[in-house]
């Protein structure tokens, strides 16, 4: 499951990269503009109806979706922005725009420096997942195996499963074993996983990651119940993860270069 605060940077991303293909916006900075001196509210003034607006006009150019709503205007924690806190669907995210309500910002999130800590490595027992209960991917008595915990409706595990065919061609002493952990967000991500399950073809699998139609399951779905337990106790909040037989986790979707040079032990 996804915790709030990337469902957040997720939701944001997919509408900067609507914006930023807006005639004029990629490029767009900040005008020049007399600082304040002081508190910025004494001097500027933003509300929620004119934010609405901005949102309105975004609506009728088709350029976001049409179920956003405005929940709240404030300030950012960066001074000379405006915070507008929107809904997409339930999930919540927010736009940025500059102090004097001229442009939109094509930036993801503001983070507090004091935030940004050292990534710690996590390592698990290999050997205690069970293997006979994933997808194979490559041949089974390859010499290297990583296990990989993902979601096919997940846009990252959609990116990486393509990294992961590319592997494949390269190296052929790799197999991936997939355990499937459908995102709550994802309403029709268990019915995918437990067809790709029940019929064990790999064309299915490739369809599924295409967003493409699957065929209705054929059997039970224990395998893909299983999954998403394994993967809750072991913490692992957000797909895909990764998995290497030494127990070294990675989260994200690797380009297959970097992949292989991971799998190596790089």
């Amino acid at each position: 499951m996804y915790k709030e605060s990337i469902v957040k940077k997720i939701v944001f991303i997919t509408i900067v990269s609507i914006l930023l293909v807006l005639p004029g916006f990629a490029g767009a900075t900040v005008a020049e503009h007399p600082g304040c001196s002081g508190n910025c509210l004494e001097c500027h003034k933003f509300d929620k109806k004119e934010a609405e607006a901005i949102i309105k006009k975004l609506k009728d150019a088709k350029s976001v979706p049409q179920s956003i709503q405005v929940k709240d205007v404030k300030m950012a924690p960066a001074g000379g922005l405006w915070q507008v806190d929107i809904d997409v669907d339930g999930k919540p995210a927010a736009l940025f725009v500059d102090i004097t309500k001229k442009y939109l910002l094509n930036i993801t999130q503001i983070v507090p420096i004091d935030a940004i800590k050292p990534q710690v490595e996590r390592k698990i027992d290999f050997s205690s997942l069970p293997l006979k209960d994933a997808f194979l991917l490559g041949p089974k008595n390859a010499a290297k195996k990583v296990a990989v915990f993902t979601d096919p409706d997940c846009p990252a595990c959609r990116a990486l499963h393509e990294e992961i065919k590319k592997v494949l061609a390269q190296q052929k002493d790799v197999a991936f074993y997939l355990f499937f952990n459908p995102l709550p967000m994802h309403k029709d991500a268990p019915r995918r996983a437990q067809a790709i399950l029940c019929e064990k073809s790999v064309e299915v699998l490739d369809a599924a990651y295409a967003g493409k139609a699957v065929p209705d399951p054929t059997c039970g779905n224990e395998l893909v119940e299983k999954g998403k337990a394994l993967a809750k106790k072991l913490e692992f909040n957000s797909t895909p993860t990764l998995v290497r037989e030494d127990g070294k986790v990675v989260t994200g979707a690797l380009p297959s270069d970097r992949l292989i040079e991971w799998i190596n032990g790089k």
